[in-house]
């Protein structure tokens, strides 16, 4: 049988009251679906909360993520240099890098471009991993120290270097998350991971927690009243969490193999499948930090599900009809996740394998494996899903 490319990931979490995303209004995140309004927390916030986390960093090279690295080379350059002729050529150089990473390609609008109004040195925000920030480091040094009518086609030149040198040694999180270039500075990598905003399975009302900070000072001396008034939406509820890996664009991304059309070497698979292993755990257990501090929701997952498959697929629809209230939401939601995976599965005569961790109630369908540990699971997709 052929290796399945995709690694589908179904978790469940039953959050308690929280407010672990919120808009610019300081209101939950919530979409309509199923034609009822469901709290949501968007997959920016739960990859950024993957990234930051302790796992993510015991595990994975990390990059990071600005808009002013050349602001930052600029500067760390120019902390021990006392010369003003270098300080300037420092100066031109880290601008001249910024304005083609820019998109800047004609040589009058790149040598016109100037700091931000702030000051800084600002692009758009991408994430760079370590080699490329020496590398730019490296580059704008170089140049400054070329006579100014050289620097410009030293840097054009220089640039395209860092591209060839770069192209297979991004970082893991640039390789899951992907990455979008707008010049040649940098090349654009496609994500191998796809990450769905999380939305409860049922339907959700939020509560308003109307809340006062007493003014220690003030109530010292008999005052009555609050230093401070507020309100914070909240809410609970299971919510459903769905990711897919690419495992064969993870390879290429990483440098393991030349092309997405070429073989998969087992030493090549086997590290992707580490990964995979990985994903699963933080999808599992990571939860995102805002208003924590208030709420302390610190769930872990109560159900997992993970499928090898020939293509992605969302089990969202498991919940377009909303589960209802009654002696609980979880046990209902797995019950519901289980039976259309169930259904699709055999609807569409698709070749998956599927296995499944649960704190409480397993999958009743002997097509899915159960496991009575999250590690278990781990195994079972180091293993390919055999």
């Amino acid at each position: 049988m052929t290796a399945k490319n995709f690694v589908n990931y179904h978790v469940l979490i039953s959050h308690s009251p929280s407010c672990l995303n919120r808009d610019d209004m300081n209101m939950q995140k919530t979409a309509i679906f199923g034609g009822v309004r469901r709290v949501r927390i968007s997959s920016q916030s739960l990859k950024r909360a993957i990234r930051k986390s302790d796992y993510y960093k015991k595990h994975f090279d990390t990059s990071v993520r600005t808009r002013r690295l050349f602001d930052m080379a600029v500067s760390d350059l120019l902390e021990n240099e006392s010369s003003a002729k270098t300080k300037k050529a420092i100066e031109q150089a880290g601008l001249f890098a910024a304005a083609i990473f820019e998109g800047k390609t004609k040589p009058d609008d790149i040598k016109k471009y100037k700091r931000a109004d702030n000051g800084h040195i600002e692009t758009q925000v991408i994430p760079f991993h370590a080699s490329e920030i020496d590398s730019v480091k490296r580059i704008i040094a170089e140049a400054a120290s070329k006579k100014e009518s050289e620097r410009l086609e030293f840097m054009r030149d220089a640039i395209a270097k860092i591209q060839k040198e770069q192209a297979t040694q991004v970082s893991l999180d640039v390789g899951l998350s992907g990455r979008m270039a707008n010049s040649d500075l940098l090349y654009g990598v496609d994500g191998a991971l796809a990450v769905a905003h999380a939305l409860t399975t049922h339907e959700v009302d939020g509560d308003i927690d109307w809340f006062t900070a007493v003014d220690d000072l003030t109530q010292d001396r008999g005052e009555t009243g609050a230093g401070h008034l507020n309100t914070q939406e909240f809410s609970a509820g299971v919510f459903y969490r769905y990711a897919s890996l690419n495992l064969r664009q993870l390879q290429v991304n990483l440098g393991l193999l030349s092309d997405m059309k070429a073989k998969e070497t087992t030493d090549s698979r086997k590290q992707a499948l580490e990964i995979a292993a990985h994903v699963l755990h933080l999808l599992a257990t990571v939860v995102p930090s805002a208003k924590q501090q208030a709420f302390a929701a610190h769930n872990l997952a109560d159900f997992a599900m993970v499928t090898f498959s020939d293509q992605p697929v969302s089990l969202a629809n498991a919940f377009e009809s909303p589960v209802r209230r009654g002696s609980g939401l979880l046990a209902p939601s797995i019950e519901c996740l289980c039976d259309y995976w169930e259904k699709v599965h055999n609807a569409y005569g698709l070749e998956e394998n599927a296995a499944s961790f649960s704190v409480t109630n397993q999958c009743k369908t002997n097509d899915v494996k159960s496991y009575e540990n999250l590690e278990k699971l781990k195994q079972w997709i180091r293993a390919g899903g055999e």
